[in-house]
């Protein structure tokens, strides 16, 4: 008889968890702006993945005898300084700046995660001392950091990288403390405890996947974020060093030519700005669907 009524339970469990996420979908593609953001970063994305295999060009080829060439069907954004193909060198930039941008935001994931969720469970002088590290952290501005601890380490993009993550992880601890301190007062987390559940698997089991939502969205526009804040730190000299077809290096040797080839700069900024765009549009349709007070909404009956 338990057998039978434990798969009842979970046959309407995993119903219930098909039907809220239906509903969400449909809420999701409902809004005209979060199809344009998914469609946005979507492009983008498998630009960046093919881009190897689609440019025209190799993006280090010199053809000084076609330098400064505006956009013609044989060179789609016309040619650089050097000859080279600007749309090729744009699409091997996606890649680089998409592949930096996950890795950056995953290291600030798990790192704030992990401090959020600890400091919020514990609690106690735990919490004391990690919050401190936090605001220590928000205190200075990001940007600003980040151009600190790039300068001091050297230009490279793995620096780059190691700046951004170091300077991003606190948004996303103070974030998950704030609902882990909501959250593992309600009743469920009370009987886990008074059934003797260990704390670890509290944490795991009913605390982290409560904070999923709000990091999901945190992190997609975050995704944007570092890609302006490391095509920033390559536009003054402190990330990918020429040669490399980076979209913050390409606009920065393309600002010296602004009047007579206004492409070479124009078409990096019109990817980074496009990419932001499109980050922010998705993150604010996740954050409409994924956010607690719409879900409640959601289950009213009609």
């Amino acid at each position: 008889m338990s057998g039978a009524l434990d798969t009842v339970v979970t046959g309407l469990r995993r119903r219930y968890r098909a039907v809220r996420t239906s509903r969400t979908l449909a809420a999701f593609f409902a809004n005209p702006l979060n199809v344009a953001g998914l469609a946005i970063v979507v492009t983008l994305s498998i630009a960046a993945v093919l881009g190897p295999v689609v440019a025209p060009y190799d993006p280090a080829s010199q053809d000084l005898a076609n330098r400064l060439q505006p956009p013609t069907l044989a060179h789609p954004m016309g040619t650089d300084q050097l000859g080279r193909d600007v749309f090729s060198r744009l699409l091997y930039g996606a890649r680089l700046s998409f592949g930096i941008a996950v890795a950056v935001t995953a290291i600030r994931l798990v790192l704030g995660t992990a401090i959020g969720l600890l400091a919020g469970y514990v609690g106690g002088w735990v919490d004391e001392f990690l919050m401190r590290l936090v605001d220590v952290q928000l205190a200075f501005p990001g940007l600003v950091l980040a151009l600190v601890v790039a300068g001091i380490l050297g230009p490279s993009l793995r620096n780059v990288m190691l700046a951004l993550a170091v300077v991003g992880w606190a948004s996303y601890a103070r974030l998950v403390r704030g609902s882990v301190l909501s959250t593992k007062e309600r009743e469920f987390v009370k009987a886990a405890r008074l059934m003797g559940v260990s704390r670890v698997r509290i944490a795991v089991r009913h605390l982290l996947p409560n904070v999923v939502g709000p990091v999901i969205v945190l992190a997609t526009m975050n995704l944007g974020t570092v890609i302006l804040g490391t095509a920033g730190l390559s536009f003054i000299g402190l990330g990918a060093q020429p040669p490399t077809p980076e979209w913050g290096t390409m606009l920065s040797a393309g600002r010296h030519h602004l009047r007579g080839a206004w492409w070479i700069a124009n078409a990096p900024g019109a990817a980074i700005m496009l990419t932001v765009f499109g980050f922010n549009l998705l993150g604010d349709g996740l954050r409409d669907v994924l956010d607690p007070n719409h879900d409640a909404t959601l289950e009213k009956p009609t």
